[in-house]
């Protein structure tokens, strides 16, 4: 190599930008690091498929780890380890830092732990055709059509008519039966499959099948249904009535698995966004920092943050302001020197589907958690679109740390678009940028993300928090 080339080949290094794969710049012991962390989110994904579910084993965990719960008027104290439930449906889990909390703020990471699924219907029981079904109504954005033909598994609860309570977990043990949404024969597919994606199913048939054994009494009517009833009845205490105040969910019956032969890849329902929601609530569990920070696991993003347990309720800023007067502080003073993550998915770029990506800015899998400066649709609408000093503050926190990281946006212009909590936080005058893991086939039924992407994940919230 010439002497001139050498030097080009320098220049060339110090300075163009490409992004770097996880897996080739860790060493040995990174590596066991990622696949270790990746076992901890797995298990926590098998037994958090609904929003409920994942607030109750973070608080579980939370209290492993010494955190005790806080609520509103409680007296606060540097070393402080508190979590906060909103519902049973969303929780904040946070450190108080030594840091004055007036000048520093606080440190946020806000994801959110509902994910795409089929409701039940509020009168949902009926039966037709030798078998008994539950009417739905599908929660968020998805294609109807990959939720039928698989095992579904059914979670929720019902609150009887006396008030009680009943949690129903039904579809993922051995043993247990499972539920399904029939699909059409491709005999008799034909005018099915030459439609629109989006009309093959349409939402009223997403009927769940629940049952096809006729009670053994011929003068009732609708005897598949009575046996369904009679079951539910001897096994929770409940009647058709009772699914009035019910809140159930069909979802995937499958568990978390590893893919591909080198198991770098994980195979899951509701990775969006329970793997940003996992890593953020161990950074604050199992991290010592100065600074005042929390994990915001929220509900209702996949239908625009809304409702009581969603990031537009009051409840979170009551919270912010009630820690700040518990710590002596002007409330506007801490908001305007916090600082946020809105940790969400991305969609990582699929050669299978290369043309509504564009390549370089859309993420790579296995090369890192992913900063989206902006999001929304066309031109950037509903977006948070972060500025450029609070980018450059965030990036020398990553540098700092060792994080490997990557920028993207969501598909091409005009053809991709989306959003999520960052722009209602950056509402309270509140620094904040889009931070996530890349999703393959995001919002189907299982998804697929690296175990590299989620590691880093983690590395980018312990640096935010340091």
């Amino acid at each position: 190599m010439s002497e001139k080339s050498s030097k080009g080949v320098k220049l060339q290094k110090e300075l163009t930008y490409k992004k770097k794969s996880c897996f080739a710049v860790a060493d040995a012991e990174e590596t066991k690091k990622i696949f270790a962390f990746a076992k901890g989110y797995m298990a926590f994904l098998d037994a958090a498929k609904t929003e409920r579910e994942a607030c109750d084993c973070a608080v579980e965990l939370a209290r492993k780890a010494g955190f005790s719960e806080y609520r509103f008027g409680d007296k606060l104290r540097a070393g402080d380890r508190k979590y906060f439930v909103n519902r049973g449906k969303s929780v904040v889990v946070f450190r108080v830092g030594t840091k004055n909390i007036e000048e520093d703020g606080f440190r946020l990471i806000a994801s959110h732990i509902d994910a795409p699924r089929i409701d039940i219907k509020q009168n949902p029981l009926y039966e037709e055709g030798g078998m008994a079904f539950l009417k739905t109504h599908y929660y968020g954005g998805i294609k109807k059509y990959q939720w039928t033909a698989i095992p579904l598994a059914l979670h929720g609860v019902v609150v009887r008519k006396d008030g009680t309570k009943v949690q129903i977990r039904v579809g993922e043990e051995k043993d247990d039966p499972v539920f399904y949404i029939n699909d059409l024969l491709p005999h008799l597919g034909g005018d099915q499959m030459a439609g629109k994606a989006g009309k093959i199913i349409e939402g009223e048939q997403l009927n769940v099948v629940v049952g096809g054994l006729p009670y053994a009494d011929e003068d009732v009517s609708d005897p598949i249904k009575l046996t369904v009833l009679d079951l539910l009845h001897k096994k929770y205490g409940i009647c058709e009535e009772d699914f009035l105040s019910a809140e159930l969910s069909a979802v995937p019956a499958y568990p978390a698995r590893d893919v591909g032969f080198d198991r770098a890849l994980i195979g899951a329902y509701g990775h969006d966004d329970r793997v940003c929601a996992y890593p953020a609530l161990t950074a604050v569990l199992e991290n010592e920092t100065e600074h005042t920070v929390l994990a915001m696991l929220v509900d209702k993003e996949e239908i625009g943050s809304e409702g009581t347990t969603g990031i537009q309720c009051k409840v979170y800023e009551d919270l912010m302001e009630e820690i700040s007067v518990a710590l002596g502080a002007n409330f506007r003073k801490v908001r305007a020197n916090s600082k946020c993550l809105s940790s969400d998915v991305t969609a990582a770029y699929d050669p299978n589907f290369a043309g509504v990506y564009e390549k370089m800015n859309s993420a790579i899998l296995s090369h890192g958690t992913c900063m989206s400066k902006f999001t929304g649709a066309r031109g950037k609408s509903g977006s948070n679109d972060a500025n450029a000093e609070f980018v450059g503050e965030v990036r020398k926190m990553f540098a700092e740390g060792g994080v490997v990281w990557q920028t993207a946006e969501l598909g091409k212009v005009d053809v991709g678009g989306g959003g999520t909590v960052a722009k209602f936080v950056a509402q309270l005058n509140i620094d904040t940028v889009d931070l996530g893991v890349p999703v393959i086939s995001m919002h189907a039924p299982w998804e697929l993300i690296s175990k590299a992407d989620l590691y880093s994940n983690y590395r980018a919230f312990l640096a935010f928090m340091k």
